[in-house]
C-alpha cells in the first residue's frame, strides 16, 4: 500500500496519491494532473476512482480532467449536485483499491457535501482519514463559503459541522492519521497548523473542535466570529468545480504566446486588461511597466492574483523571469484564471531598452527608517492578527486583503512608507498604490523582520485603529 501526499505550498493544499495491487485512487487532484498519470504508469497501476472531498473554493481541482484521461469515475459525498457525470456515494459506502478499501463519512459542516474518506489497510484495519476541507490540524472548515449557495446560515452550517466532527469524526480509532485538504495559509480556515499529517489522538488534544473545551452553542461562536471576508475569486472556483473547466493542456496552449513589444503594448490598450509582473520583488521595485500589478511567483502567487485580481474574466498580460512564462500560467489555471494572452518576449527589459517610460519603488532600509519614525506616514499592510506578536504604534494598519477599499482614503499626493512581514506584501501594495496615481510610495526593506533587528519601541499589544 502507498499513501503519498503531494502538497503544493502556494494553495496550501494537500492532494493524495493511493495505491494497492496494481489499482489507485486519487483524492482532491490539482488541475493539471500528468503528475498522477506519472505516479499510476510508473508502477504499472490504474487509477481506479478520482474523490473528491466537496466543491473546492479556493482551486480548480483536476477531476474532470483526469477523469476524462484515465475514464476513472469521479466520486462526490451525498448532497453534491455537479453537472456532469460521476458517483454520489451513500454515506458509509466503501471502495475498493486493490487490497484497501476507502469509506465515504458524509460530513457536512464546511459544505452540505463535504465527506471525509477513511482508508482501511489490507488487513482492514483503520489506517488514515482524508478530512477535506471538514477537519484540519487545529481548525475546522470555515463555514462561510457556501452559505450563499446553498441557502444556508454560516451559524446552521457550524452547527451542522459540530455534530459530524463530534459525531463522526472523534471516536474512530485514535491511532488513524488525519490527512486534510489544507495547511496554514490558506483561506479555508482561521488558525491552521504548519504541519500537514498528525494523529487523531494528538488533535483530540490540542484541536478545540474535538477535545471538548466548547459546547455546540459555544463552538458556532467561536468558529463564525471575526471571519475574514472570503476571496472574491472563491464563487468563481466553485461554479468551475461543479459545472465543468477548460481542461488545463488547451488552456496552456492558447496561454503560452510570445508577444513583440508592439502587440504586447497593443493589447494593453483592450478593456478588462492588466499587466501583471511576476518577478522578484526586488526586480520589480527598480523598475516595471506603469500601471501593473506585482505578484511574485516567489510567494504565494496564486491566492494573491485571485484576492487583488480579483474577476477570472480579467485578461492578463505577463511580465516574468526568463523561463518562468509557463510556471505562471499553470499557477493561474489553478485559480481559474484563464485568460493569459501571453508573455513580453524578452520580459521587462525589452520594455525598459525600448526608450518606453517605466516606474520605480523607492526603498529605506529598517536603520535608515528609525532615523524618521514619527514625522512620516507609515502603513502596515499586514493582517490584524499579525501584529499581535509587534508593531509600530505609528504605523496605520491596512490589510491588503482589504486594500482597496480603504486605500483611496489616504491622500494621493503624500509620500507614504509601506511595509509587511518581510517585502513580499509590501511591494504587491505599492504596485497597487502606484497603479492608483500614488505618487511617492517607499518600500521598508525587509519588512518587520528588518524592523525587529533595529531598536524600535516594539509594541506587543494589537493596535485599533
Amino acid at each position: 500500500m502507498i499513501v503519498k501526499q503531494i502538497y503544493t505550498g502556494c494553495l496550501f493544499q494537500g492532494a493524495y496519491y493511493i495505491e494497492s495491487n496494481g489499482e489507485a485512487a486519487v483524492i482532491d487532484p490539482l488541475r493539471e494532473v500528468s503528475q498522477y498519470i506519472e505516479l499510476a504508469e510508473s508502477s504499472n497501476s490504474k487509477i481506479k476512482y478520482i474523490f473528491e472531498t466537496h466543491f473546492h473554493a479556493d482551486f480548480i481541482s483536476g477531476h474532470l480532467t483526469l477523469s476524462r484521461k484515465t475514464r476513472a469515475p469521479i466520486i462526490f459525498g451525498p448532497n453534491a449536485k455537479p453537472e456532469f457525470e460521476c458517483i454520489i456515494a451513500k454515506d458509509n459506502e466503501e471502495f475498493r483499491i486493490g487490497k484497501i478499501t476507502i469509506t465515504a463519512i458524509h460530513t457536512p459542516g464546511h459544505t452540505l457535501e463535504s465527506t471525509c474518506y477513511l482508508l482501511k489497510d489490507e488487513n482492514k484495519k483503520e489506517y488514515c482519514l482524508f478530512t477535506g476541507d471538514t477537519l484540519f490540524l487545529g481548525d475546522v472548515g470555515r463555514p462561510d463559503l457556501a452559505q450563499k449557495s446553498q441557502k444556508i446560515t454560516k451559524e446552521e452550517l457550524a452547527g451542522i459541522l459540530f455534530d459530524s466532527v463530534n459525531n463522526k469524526i472523534k471516536y474512530l480509532p485514535e491511532h488513524i492519521l488525519i490527512y486534510p485538504a489544507h495547511g496554514a495559509g490558506s483561506a479555508c480556515g482561521k488558525n491552521m497548523m504548519k504541519e500537514t499529517v498528525d494523529t487523531l489522538a494528538n488533535q483530540k488534544i490540542i484541536n478545540y473542535a474535538l477535545n471538548g473545551s466548547l459546547n455546540k452553542e459555544d463552538f458556532i461562536k467561536e468558529l463564525t466570529h471575526d471571519l475574514p471576508n472570503p476571496p472574491v475569486y472563491f464563487p468563481s472556483n466553485v461554479k468551475l468545480n461543479q459545472e465543468g473547466y477548460l481542461d488545463f493542456d488547451k488552456v496552456l496552449e492558447k496561454s503560452l504566446k510570445e508577444l513583440s513589444l508592439d502587440k504586447f503594448k497593443m493589447l494593453m490598450q483592450n478593456d478588462n486588461t492588466v499587466v501583471l509582473d511576476v518577478r522578484n520583488q526586488n526586480l520589480f521595485k527598480q523598475g516595471f511597466v506603469p500601471g501593473s500589478i506585482f505578484i511574485g511567483l516567489n510567494g504565494s502567487f496564486a491566492p494573491w492574483v485571485g484576492s487583488v485580481i480579483k474577476e477570472i474574466d480579467t485578461k492578463i498580460l505577463l511580465i516574468s523571469e526568463k523561463d518562468k512564462e509557463q510556471e505562471a500560467i499553470i499557477r493561474l489555471s489553478r485559480v481559474g484564471f484563464d485568460n493569459c494572452l501571453g508573455f513580453l518576449d524578452g520580459g521587462f527589459d525589452v520594455w525598459k531598452n525600448s526608450d518606453n517610460q517605466f516606474d520605480s519603488v523607492d526603498s529605506i532600509s529598517a536603520k535608515d527608517l528609525n532615523k524618521i519614525i514619527g514625522s512620516i506616514s507609515l502603513i502596515d499592510v499586514r493582517k490584524n492578527g499579525e501584529r499581535n506578536n509587534g508593531y509600530l504604534n505609528e504605523s496605520v494598519n491596512i490589510p491588503l486583503d482589504d486594500f482597496t477599499d480603504d486605500v483611496l482614503e489616504i491622500d494621493k499626493m503624500d509620500k507614504h512608507f509601506i511595509h509587511c512581514a518581510g517585502g513580499y506584501r509590501s511591494m504587491i501594495a505599492a504596485s497597487l498604490l502606484k497603479r492608483n496615481g500614488f505618487k511617492s510610495i517607499v518600500d521598508v526593506s525587509g519588512g518587520f523582520a528588518a524592523i525587529r533587528k533595529e531598536n524600535f519601541n516594539i509594541l506587543e499589544k494589537t493596535c485599533i485603529n
